[in-house]
């Protein structure tokens, strides 16, 4: 039944058939871009902002749920295995310990998440394709800041009160995060609109 529901994602109008070899190429590529992406960077303290969460959004919805989730995966195994393509060039397995270590994990299921609905056409539809992005923006906060605040009190001896922990994690990112999550939807859409397809294909 669920296949029913299905639709091919962007990347699927460019590159034909799938295979192995094609998806391990998106995968690994698209892990590049989000690390490109890291290091358009503005300093603060914990957390910096960055430009991942853009292109995390955009990763997921162009490669659908498990593409996108594995380019994700991919990311972060490589970074802390030693590439220096998180923030900042960051990278190497200490990296866990560091406080955004937590919106790094929250990206994969960021990208889960809206590669899901990207499947079911949410990425064609303006409206659909705000809320789709809406979410997902959201969802590395949900994993990020509870990372952020655990490995400040238990690694760092710095115990941050609830309103410190949202001007620290949360705040300081919503207009960026504002901009990034109508940007992600105006790129489908566009990209969309280039393809000619339209929700009634």
């Amino acid at each position: 039944m669920s296949h029913t529901l299905t639709a091919p994602v962007l990347v699927d109008t460019f590159i034909g058939a799938r295979s192995r070899a094609k998806d391990a190429l998106l995968v690994l590529s698209s892990a590049a871009v989000v690390g490109l992406l890291a290091q358009v960077s503005i300093p603060m303290w914990p957390v910096s902002i960055t430009g991942q969460t853009l292109a995390v959004m955009v990763v997921g919805a162009t490669l659908g749920a498990s593409r996108g989730a594995a380019a994700m995966i991919t990311y972060a195994a490589l970074g802390l295995a030693g590439v220096p393509w998180f923030a900042d060039f960051g990278g190497g397995p200490a990296y866990i310990l560091k406080p955004s270590f937590g919106f790094i994990l929250g990206f994969i299921v960021t990208a889960w998440v809206v590669g899901y609905l990207s499947e079911r056409r949410w990425d064609r539809k303006p409206a659909a394709s705000l809320v789709a992005f809406g979410l997902a923006s959201l969802i590395p906060f949900v994993v990020g800041v509870p990372w952020m605040w655990a490995i400040l009190h238990f690694t760092m001896d710095t115990t941050l009160g609830l309103w410190a922990t949202l001007n620290a994690g949360l705040i300081p990112f919503i207009p960026g995060g504002i901009i990034k999550w109508i940007l992600a939807a105006a790129i489908l859409n566009g990209a969309w609109r280039l393809m000619g397809k339209r929700t009634s294909l």
